[in-house]
């Protein structure tokens, strides 16, 4: 089965975007488009915007119109087809032209509002593609409504893409954030069903965290604790390294929480506002991937570590 993907990003955000989407689906994403074997739901990504499950190809439109005839629709359900942009742009007459010509092969009623089922069509390397389709809901945009936040904690946005880094297969991977805050990483990990759980040396933070996640109607996954006296082994770790715009964390302290977090697992995604590879590298990962995440003048880095 092949699948098409189509996102979207801010420029700010590229390199993000593409580590993501790389991650998730095993295929570096072109301009508008991933076409990838692998199955996700789009509403997974903050990127994604929607799947084209290919069902048909053909050389041409009325051989793909052909194919679409041959499907039955359940008696009486709605439904609808949109073009989707992938290689080139597509005017919108043209668009509407397409979804029309496809639209009336199928056997069903057509809906323009609210259907039961919707189609995509697409063309992409010469090829007319078919299929089902699905739309990405921006479940990390609720979680902003969060009743404990603050200035310096990651953006929901950022946390769900970091944690699709950290963990692009879900079953059986348990997952530690160890240094968890109020738990804006906690939240987008548990919306997608993830095995996390987390802890934080701030009693404050702890508190935050465990507000934020009953407001959301999710268990208490949170403990206060020192990351570098906890035990456990983890698939997969999401550390934010702490920061504050008056002072520094001593390179010490910072060594001691990178060589705790590859005791605690294998792999890591570490979210600086700074430098750390040496560091990283002394407490014994490797950095197999990176990116810059910018907002204005503020920059953070994620690294991927193994």
């Amino acid at each position: 089965m092949t699948y098409i993907y189509t996102y979207a990003c801010h420029e700010d955000e590229q390199a993000l975007c593409e580590l993501e989407l790389r991650t998730l689906l095993d295929k570096a994403p072109l301009v508008r488009y991933v076409e990838s074997a692998r199955c996700i739901p789009p509403s997974r990504s903050p990127f994604l915007k929607l799947r084209l499950d290919v069902q048909f190809t053909a050389d041409s439109l009325q051989e793909l119109a052909g194919y679409v005839q041959t499907l039955t629709l359940p008696a009486g359900s709605t439904f609808k087809v949109a073009f989707v942009e992938t290689e080139a742009e597509v005017s919108y007459d043209r668009q509407r032209e397409i979804e029309r010509e496809i639209g009336r092969h199928l056997r069903g009623k057509a809906e323009m509002r609210r259907p039961e089922q919707w189609f995509a069509v697409t063309q992409l390397g010469g090829r007319w593609l078919f299929g089902p389709c699905s739309y990405g809901e921006a479940v990390w945009l609720q979680h902003q409504q969060k009743p404990q936040n603050y200035s310096t904690a990651l953006s929901t946005r950022l946390a769900r893409a970091v944690v699709n880094i950290a963990v692009p297969e879900t079953a059986g991977t348990r997952v530690i954030d160890p240094c968890c805050g109020i738990g804006t990483v906690l939240v987008e990990a548990m919306s997608m069903g993830i095995d996390i759980v987390g802890c934080d040396i701030n009693p404050l933070a702890v508190r935050g965290a465990r507000v934020n996640l009953d407001h959301f109607g999710m268990p208490n996954v949170v403990s206060l604790a020192d990351m570098r006296t906890w035990s456990g082994r983890y698939e997969a770790l999401i550390l934010d390294m702490p920061y504050n715009l008056c002072s520094k964390l001593p390179e010490a302290e910072q060594l001691e929480m990178l060589t705790s977090a590859r005791r605690l697992a294998e792999r890591a995604v570490i979210i600086t506002t700074e430098p750390i590879e040496p560091l990283v590298a002394q407490a014994g990962f490797s950095v197999a991937e990176h990116c810059i995440v910018r907002k204005g003048k503020f920059s953070r880095q994620v690294l991927v570590c193994k």
